[in-house]
């Protein structure tokens, strides 16, 4: 299986966890650690919208309260509007969004990695990938604060 792959799945299987009462919308997030290690995330909506945490954000933070931040080597992320079960459904790919690119841009720069993204639906076998550059290009991060990152990996 692709890395791309096992991170959908294990995307997938978060994604059954998503609290989304109010969009109905179902997101899963996986991240994949330098040792092999997959974490994941689900989005949890709060009925005060602003307070809503997004798959990959908590799929990050779950990483960095393992002590584990600097590790993130790549992720995958999947999501679909939720059916009658709450099971969610589609297969256009899902994309991080605005928000949780530059938290995965946190993790990247501290790494030093430019890490890819495969982004994915709910449902099929489409697969876009990216590099976190591409979707975040000139991002701000810990070096624009004199936290100098390593140099670059992919």
């Amino acid at each position: 299986m692709t890395e791309a792959a096992r991170l959908l799945a294990a995307a997938r299987e978060a994604a059954a966890h998503a609290h989304a009462p109010y969009s109905r919308f179902a997101v899963g997030a996986a991240v994949l650690l330098t040792d092999g290690t997959i974490v994941t995330g689900c989005n949890f909506e709060n009925a005060s919208y602003g307070l809503s945490l997004c798959a990959e954000t908590v799929a990050i933070a779950t990483a960095n309260a393992q002590g584990r931040l600097g590790d993130v080597v790549a992720v995958g992320v999947i999501g679909g509007m939720m059916d009658e079960t709450g099971r969610a459904t589609g297969d256009a790919p899902v994309r991080p969004c605005g928000r949780c690119r530059q938290v995965l841009n946190e993790a990247a720069q501290m790494g030093g990695r430019d890490l890819p993204i495969y982004c994915g639906g709910a449902q099929g076998d489409r697969v876009e990938e990216y590099r976190l550059t591409d979707l975040l290009p000139d991002a701000f991060g810990p070096a624009d604060l004199g936290h100098a990152p390593p140099r670059l990996q992919d």
